[in-house]
């Protein structure tokens, strides 16, 4: 949901429709005057540079980063997603400064808040609080939250959406989908549309804080026999379509536990993945957004706190037996059965699978060997990523070969993903095989 702050930098948010799109002008102009600049300079060092080499320099990157964290909502959640999902298949210097979307949470100055809240509540809403906090504690793509307590003692994180958000989502994918085909990190082969339309229901869905209390209520009843896990409260007192309130639960950032004793760490990742495992085929439910601030972590309690249930998505029982059918054939150690499971799933296209046999078996023989390790699996042990990688893009040059799997395994993979990136930065070792093996068709 949100990334902490630290020092008390605002910066307003573009909320019209023109001044969104101007914001997206200036980008764009600074890009294509970055690609001739250094071009230029290239060409006097007696290169002769490709495109692509001249759209993702470090300097237009950041041009790119800083403009859609000066907008928040969409544009800067789309760059997010980007960043994350790709986890350890970028490389590493894109992947690097993507990942600055994720630190650079500018909230509203005090004007634009009590102009937003002054519409909810009324211009007198601070009296209806015994203290609210004017900086907020956190802040992120679509909103910033706030600390505050209620005159009958009720302590709040009340979570208020940036001004603009719900009525620039179609507008800012569709700008956002621009650049990104500019600077070549979106092939013009690929028919994107349909994940472009289902980006915007997502985005839309998530700007309605309504449906996400509506969410966070859910969680809390299937996570009800599970004292591992602490879910917020919903207050619904202060609860409309871009404010919502929730009671305030302690918990530092799960980041901070890299530090921690090696069976702590183990043992908070075990209780993750049973989570992604029961959400995918139990619950037929997932809170699809991995990134880190959804997770927060009582010292004292020893429970997981979960933050954040906009992107929460309903598992199809197609999803949910595409990766019971790909999990038993890793599991059989069948090199065939995984492939053919994957075309199954969707996750390889037929063509894909044609073009490229020696490849994809070379992946699966990796994949299969990671899963049947014995004992517990190392996340902190990389080697094996960049193998993956190495096939993977060279996969990627052939264009004839791409394919994009269906919508609803792209949410549900996106969370598994970054649940592996977070197990990895915490070097957690959970034994993944015998868990899966419950699972399994």
């Amino acid at each position: 949901m949100t990334d902490d702050i630290y020092d008390s930098k605002s910066r307003g948010v573009p909320s019209g429709r023109l001044s969104r799109l101007g914001v997206f002008g200036k980008l764009a102009g600074g890009v294509a005057g970055g690609v001739v600049a250094e071009g230029a300079r290239r060409l006097a060092n007696g290169e002769r540079p490709q495109l692509g080499d001249l759209l993702l320099t470090p300097a237009n990157i950041t041009r790119v980063t800083d403009q859609l964290s000066h907008l928040r909502g969409a544009a800067m959640k789309l760059g997010q997603m980007i960043s994350m999902d790709a986890g350890d298949m970028l490389p590493p210097e894109l992947a690097a400064i993507l990942g600055r979307l994720r630190d650079r949470a500018y909230h509203m100055p005090p004007p634009q808040l009590q102009q937003v809240l002054a519409a909810h509540w009324g211009k007198d809403w601070r009296r209806r609080f015994a203290r609210f906090g004017a900086t907020p504690i956190a802040a992120a793509s679509i909103g910033q939250v706030h600390k505050a307590v209620t005159h009958d003692g009720r302590t709040l994180a009340i979570k208020v959406q940036y001004p603009g958000v719900r009525t620039s989502i179609d507008s800012d994918v569709d700008n956002v989908a621009t650049l990104l085909r500019m600077t070549g990190m979106m092939p013009k082969e690929i028919d994107i549309a349909p994940l472009l339309a289902e980006a915007k229901r997502q985005l839309h869905e998530e700007a309605d804080y309504v449906r996400e209390g509506q969410q966070m209520q859910r969680y809390a009843a299937l996570l009800a026999d599970d004292p591992g896990f602490v879910v917020p409260t919903l207050d619904a007192e202060f609860t409309s379509g871009e404010v919502l309130a929730m009671s305030f639960v302690e918990g530092t950032a799960i980041e901070n536990l890299v530090d921690a004793p090696q069976d702590e760490r183990d043992r908070l990742m075990t209780a993750l993945i049973a989570l992604v495992l029961r959400e995918l085929f139990e619950f037929g439910v997932m809170q699809t957004d991995p990134n880190f601030a959804n997770f927060r972590y009582q010292r004292d309690t020893g429970k997981l706190v979960l933050l954040d249930f906009g992107a929460t998505r309903d598992i199809t029982p197609a999803t949910a037996e595409g990766y019971r059918g790909l999990l038993s054939a890793g599991l059989d150690g069948d090199r065939d059965a995984v492939a053919a499971a994957a075309v199954t799933a969707g996750f390889l296209g037929d063509q894909t699978l044609a073009r490229h046999p020696v490849l994809i078996g070379q992946m699966v023989d990796v994949i299969i060997t990671e899963m049947n390790r014995p004992g517990p699996f190392d996340f902190g042990d990389r080697a094996f990523v960049g193998a993956l990688r190495d096939q993977g893009m060279a996969i990627g040059q052939d264009r004839g070969a791409w394919h994009m799997p269906p919508i609803e395994m792209l949410f549900a993979q996106r969370k598994i993903s970054g649940t592996a990136l977070l197990a990895a930065r915490l070097k957690a070792k959970v034994d993944v095989r015998a868990m899966v093996e419950a699972y399994r068709g």
